[in-house]
C-alpha cells in the first residue's frame, strides 16, 4: 500500500530551505527593494516588471497549476501546458507536481485533521483563530507532512515533459529572476537598471503574488461568503477577484472544483478563466467541463426567510 504522504529529516530539511529561499528572501527583497528608492525611483519601467511578471506568474499559477494540472478542468496542447507550467514555477511557490500533491491533499481533507495549511484547526477562540491564519498564512511551509507523489499525483508522473519541467524548477525560478534584471538594464543601460529590474520585477513581485494566494488559504477559510453547501469552511472575497486571478471566488471553487471557471456566472471577474476561454477560442484549450445549471442550484445555500 502506498503512503499517502512522506516524513522524514531530509523532507524536512528541503522544506526549510525552500521556506528561507522563497518565502522569506522576497520579504527581505521587498525591503531592499524600498531601500533603493534612494537611489532609483520607482517608475514606469519597475511597475511594468512587476506588474508584467506578476501578471505571467499569477496565471501560470491558476490557470496552469491549479485548473489544469490539479484539478484538470480543461485539457490543453502540450506546448501550452509547458508555458503554464514554466510560469508557474517562476512564482516560486513549489515545483509543479508537488504543488498539485499539496493541493489535492487539501482538498481531500480540507479543515479536517491532515489539511496541510487549515487555518480552523488551532484551537478555540480568537488566540487559536490568529495562530490558525499564521499557520495557514505562512507558517506551515516551514515544516509538514508532505503529500505523497506517487499517490496524489500518479498522472502527472506519467508526462515526462511535466516530470522534466518539475526537475528544473529552481532554474525556472532564476530565469524569473534574471528576466526582469536584462530588461532593466538593457532599457536603461545601467547597473541600477538591473538591480531594480530584480529586485521589483523579481523579489517584490514574488512577495506579492505568494501573499496573495496564501491568503486565500487563510482568510477566505474564515472570512467571507458561502452561497454553495461543500463540506469545508471555503468563502468567496468577490472584491478580490481581480488581484486573485479569480481565485478569491473559494467557496465556488470547492463546491465545483471540476470547474475552470471559478466565477461560475459571467459577471463574476475571473481571469484565470478568461485565459482559458482565450486558449479555447485559439483552439489550444479544450474540454471545459462547466458544472450544469441544476447541479448549481442543487447546491446552492438556501437563506432562511
Amino acid at each position: 500500500m502506498i503512503a499517502k504522504t512522506v516524513s522524514n529529516p531530509y523532507i524536512h530539511r528541503l522544506q526549510r530551505r525552500h521556506f528561507l529561499l522563497f518565502d522569506i528572501l522576497p520579504i527581505i527583497g521587498t525591503a531592499v527593494a524600498i531601500g533603493f528608492l534612494w537611489v532609483r525611483p520607482f517608475g514606469a519601467l519597475e511597475f511594468g516588471l512587476l506588474f508584467g511578471l506578476w501578471l505571467i506568474t499569477g496565471l501560470g499559477i491558476t490557470a496552469g497549476y491549479h485548473r489544469l494540472f490539479t484539478h484538470r478542468t480543461f485539457k490543453a496542447t502540450g506546448w501550452v501546458a509547458a508555458l503554464l507550467a514554466i510560469a508557474g514555477s517562476m512564482a516560486g511557490q513549489g515545483p509543479v507536481i508537488s504543488w498539485v500533491a499539496l493541493h489535492r491533499r487539501h482538498h481531500e481533507c480540507s479543515d479536517q485533521e491532515g489539511d496541510p495549511h487549515s487555518p480552523n484547526l488551532s484551537g478555540d477562540g480568537w488566540r487559536g483563530a490568529l495562530r490558525g491564519l499564521a499557520h495557514s498564512h505562512f507558517l506551515w511551509m516551514h515544516r509538514h507532512e508532505y503529500p505523497n507523489v506517487v499517490h496524489y499525483a500518479p498522472d502527472l508522473l506519467k508526462d515526462r515533459s511535466l516530470v522534466r519541467i518539475s526537475r528544473l524548477y529552481y532554474w525556472w525560478i532564476v530565469l524569473g529572476l534574471a528576466i526582469p534584471a536584462l530588461i532593466g538594464g538593457l532599457v536603461t543601460l545601467s547597473w541600477t537598471g538591473a538591480v531594480s529590474g530584480l529586485l521589483w520585477g523579481g523579489f517584490v513581485r514574488i512577495f506579492v503574488l505568494e501573499h496573495i494566494v496564501w491568503a486565500i488559504n487563510s482568510f477566505l477559510h474564515m472570512f467571507g461568503t458561502r452561497p454553495y453547501d461543500s463540506r469545508e469552511n471555503s468563502h468567496n472575497g468577490g472584491i478580490f477577484a481581480l488581484i486573485t486571478f479569480g481565485e478569491s471566488w473559494h467557496n465556488n471553487h470547492h463546491a465545483f472544483p471540476e470547474s475552470p471557471s471559478f466565477g461560475l456566472q459571467w459577471y463574476r471577474l475571473d481571469p484565470g478563466y478568461w485565459l482559458i476561454r482565450l486558449l479555447a477560442g485559439a483552439g489550444l484549450a479544450w474540454d471545459l467541463r462547466m458544472p450544469s445549471e441544476s447541479r448549481m442550484a442543487a447546491k446552492r445555500i438556501q437563506l432562511a426567510p
